[in-house]
């Protein structure tokens, strides 16, 4: 998962629009993911997915304890520079967070159901960029 979420959160920082949303220090990979797990979960099943995600990647990166959830899932608004958090930080932080969204969503949903939503979600990625599990070229299949 976590190197998913990296790949992503990359793709997202090099300046690829994956929403239409302005603030290049929101979230915007959870933002884009947000109504299709809602429409699938509820508003309340996404607020508890968030909110186990944001409690199990604060354990890793302090930061993310300051960061609070509005009462429909979406992340409040959180200032990295006002925080004291270095892009490296932010961007890690970010990282971890999707991961274990990511990772909690494939324990409660499986990984065709993720990957399903994620390409409804992000439909400009390629196949290959949403591979839960890509295999080491090296790694002999048994």
């Amino acid at each position: 998962m976590r190197n998913l979420a990296e790949r992503l959160t990359a793709y997202e920082a090099t300046g690829h629009q994956l929403t239409d949303l302005e603030k290049p220090e929101t979230f915007l990979i959870i933002e884009k993911l947000r109504p299709h797990l809602a429409n699938l979960m509820g508003k309340a099943g996404f607020f508890a997915l968030l909110s186990r995600s944001l409690a199990l990647a604060s354990t890793d990166v302090l930061w993310l304890g300051m960061v609070h959830l509005k009462s429909n899932g979406a992340l409040e608004a959180f200032d990295p520079f006002e925080a004291h958090v270095s892009p490296e930080d932010f961007f890690e932080g970010k990282v971890v967070l999707l991961a274990a969204m990511l990772g909690l969503l494939v324990g409660l949903i499986g990984e065709e159901l993720t990957l399903q939503l994620m390409r409804k979600s992000m439909p400009q990625l390629s196949i290959n960029d949403l591979d839960l599990n890509p295999r080491d070229p090296n790694e002999k299949i048994k």
